[in-house]
């Protein structure tokens, strides 16, 4: 389901629930004249306060992606919040959590630049699966998390098929032209991925 900006539910100073419970959209705001912009991507008390949880930057991630492009679907042992800070990319994220009460949820969104994008970011929190693709590259893609890698809880890592008939996202852009990774390709359904954990 697409997230629409003008029917969420706002739980602070542009802080948007969406359909998959802890997953939040935060709109930034957008200051531009003749030498630039400048925008302000978001406040991470606010963010704590809306979670109920703390939020403590450890490691800052950046990816960049050709157009057609297509990551996920990845859950790691982390809270992150992320943002686009070039090119447009529809996002694709999926409660992997079986606790949770959005379990198989998925909420997408255009984020980026061009017609149709929103202008904000994403806090998700772990367990839930992330993936997206590349409407319009270079896409680049900055992530802030509060974990390093290497400390991570490992047993909240996942990689999903982005073609799980369970989830049935519906991606704009077509098999043949998406340019995926081997471990991407390569994905498990999410039963089992929840038949392995058992």
């Amino acid at each position: 389901m697409i997230f629409d900006l003008q029917s969420a539910e706002k739980m602070g100073n542009g802080i948007f629930k969406t359909a998959i419970d802890g997953l939040f959209f935060v709109e930034k705001s957008f200051h531009e004249d003749e030498r630039g912009f400048f925008s302000e991507i978001g406040r991470i008390p606010e963010i704590e306060v809306v979670t109920g949880q703390s939020f403590v930057i450890m490691q800052i991630n950046h990816a960049r992606s050709n157009k057609n492009v297509v990551r996920g679907i990845h859950a790691e042992g982390w809270n992150k919040f992320i943002f686009v800070t070039e090119g447009k990319a529809f996002c694709a994220l999926a409660d992997l959590r079986p606790e949770s009460s959005t379990f198989k949820t998925v909420q997408t969104f255009v984020l980026g630049f061009g017609e149709g994008a929103l202008s904000g970011s994403l806090y998700v929190p772990m367990g839930v699966g992330n993936s997206y693709a590349v409407l319009k590259g270079p896409m680049d893609y900055v992530y802030f998390v509060d974990r390093l890698y290497a400390d991570r809880d490992v047993s909240g890592d996942a990689a999903i098929s982005i073609f799980d008939p369970e989830l049935n996202i519906d991606w704009p852009i077509s098999k043949e032209e998406m340019i995926l990774s081997a471990r991407d390709k390569n994905s498990i359904l999410l039963k089992e991925a929840l038949n392995n954990k058992l």
